[in-house]
C-alpha cells in the first residue's frame, strides 16, 4: 500500500505541526500574494502640469503611470477639455501608460475647500475627469491657503505631542466646512467609482476621524510618506492603521534627497514598504520628484528600480 505524503502527515500527527509551522514561517518570510499596482509619477515632477505632451517622457523614463493635473487655476482647467481628455487616452494606448489618478493640487491650495465655496466645482472637475480617464480616484490637496491645521496669530503650529510623535491641534471650522463639501460631492464620486482622496498635513488619526463624519466608503487618504514624515509623525504605523481600504495611493518622495533610498535621506523607505507589505497595498506608488537637476530621466529610472526592488508590487 502506498501512502502519499499528506496522507502520511494527517496519519502521523505530524501534519497540523507541520501547517502550523510552515504559517509562521509564512508569517516571517513571504510576502503578501497582492502587490501595489505600478510605478507612476505626479505630472508636475514630469515637466508640467495636464500636459498629454510629455506622455513619451514618461515611458522613457520607464514610469507605468501619470497622476494628472485637473488644472492649476480657474482659467486654465484643461481637463474640462474632451479634445484634451481624448489627447490622453490616445498617446496613453500607443505608450502604455495609465492615467491612475487625477490631481486637484495647486488649486485648491490657491482657492480652499476649507474657505471657498466654488472650490467644490473643482473637486467635481476632477472626479469627472477621473472618470473619463479610467482613474480610480482623485487627491485633493490641503496645503499652503488650505492648511487644516490651527495657526495662532503669529502662525504658530500647537503641537499636542503626547509621547515621541507629533499631532497638531485642527482647524475645527475649516475641518467642518470640508466635511460638509465632500458628503455633498460624495454621490458623484460613488456614481463614478471614484475615489476621493485628502491628502493633507494631518495624522492618519485625524483624517479618519474626517473620513468617518464624511460618511463614505469614496472617502479615503492620499498618503504621502516624505510629508508626514517631516511633520514628525509615525509613518509605518500610521500606514497600518489606515489599511489598505484606507488608502486610495501612495506619493513616495523623500524632502532630504530626490534619489529614494539613498543615505542622506530621511524616509525609511524599507519600513514604508514593509507596513504597505503588511496591510496587503495593492494600488499605485506614485513619484513626486523630478531627480536632480537635468538629470530626470537618469534619476527617475534609477528612482522606478529602487521602488520596483524595495516594495511588492504584483506580478
Amino acid at each position: 500500500m502506498i501512502i502519499n505524503r499528506r496522507d502520511f502527515l494527517r496519519k502521523s500527527g505530524l501534519g497540523v505541526a507541520a501547517m502550523s509551522m510552515a504559517g509562521v514561517f509564512c508569517k516571517k518570510t513571504l510576502v503578501p500574494a497582492v502587490g501595489a499596482a505600478g510605478v507612476g509619477m505626479c505630472d508636475w515632477n514630469l515637466g508640467g502640469s495636464a500636459d498629454p505632451d510629455l506622455i513619451p517622457r514618461a515611458k522613457e523614463a520607464h514610469l507605468e503611470g501619470i497622476q494628472v493635473s485637473v488644472g492649476t487655476r480657474p482659467d486654465n482647467m484643461p481637463l474640462r477639455e474632451q479634445a484634451v481628455r481624448k489627447k490622453y487616452i490616445e498617446m496613453g494606448k500607443r505608450y502604455d501608460i495609465t492615467f491612475h489618478s487625477v490631481a486637484a493640487g495647486s488649486i485648491l491650495n490657491r482657492i480652499p475647500l476649507a474657505s471657498e465655496p466654488q472650490s467644490a466645482v473643482y473637486v467635481i472637475d476632477a472626479i469627472e475627469a477621473a472618470k473619463a480617464l479610467g482613474a480610480k480616484n482623485i487627491l485633493m490637496a490641503f496645503f499652503s491657503n488650505g492648511e487644516l491645521r490651527l495657526r495662532d496669530d503669529n502662525r504658530k503650529l500647537r503641537d499636542l505631542k503626547d509621547g515621541k510623535f507629533s499631532s497638531y491641534e485642527l482647524n475645527e471650522e475649516g475641518v467642518t466646512r470640508v466635511v460638509e463639501a465632500l458628503r455633498q460631492i460624495a454621490p458623484r464620486a460613488e456614481d463614478a467609482g471614484v475615489v476621493m482622496g485628502l491628502e493633507n498635513t494631518l495624522t492618519a488619526k485625524q483624517n479618519l476621524e474626517i473620513i468617518d463624519r464624511i460618511g463614505s466608503k469614496m472617502a479615503q487618504v492620499y498618503y504621502d510618506v516624505g510629508n508626514s514624515w517631516s511633520y514628525g509623525y509615525d509613518v509605518p504605523g500610521e500606514i497600518r492603521m489606515l489599511g489598505n481600504e484606507r488608502i486610495c495611493e501612495v506619493h513616495l518622495k523623500d524632502n532630504k534627497t530626490r534619489i529614494l533610498g539613498s543615505p542622506e535621506g530621511q524616509v525609511d523607505m524599507k519600513q514604508c514598504a514593509q507596513a504597505l507589505s503588511d496591510i496587503g497595498y495593492d494600488k499605485w506608488l506614485v513619484l513626486e520628484t523630478s531627480g536632480r537637476k537635468d538629470r530626470f530621466i537618469e534619476d527617475t529610472r534609477l528612482n522606478v528600480a529602487f521602488v520596483k526592488k524595495t516594495f511588492v508590487m504584483a506580478g
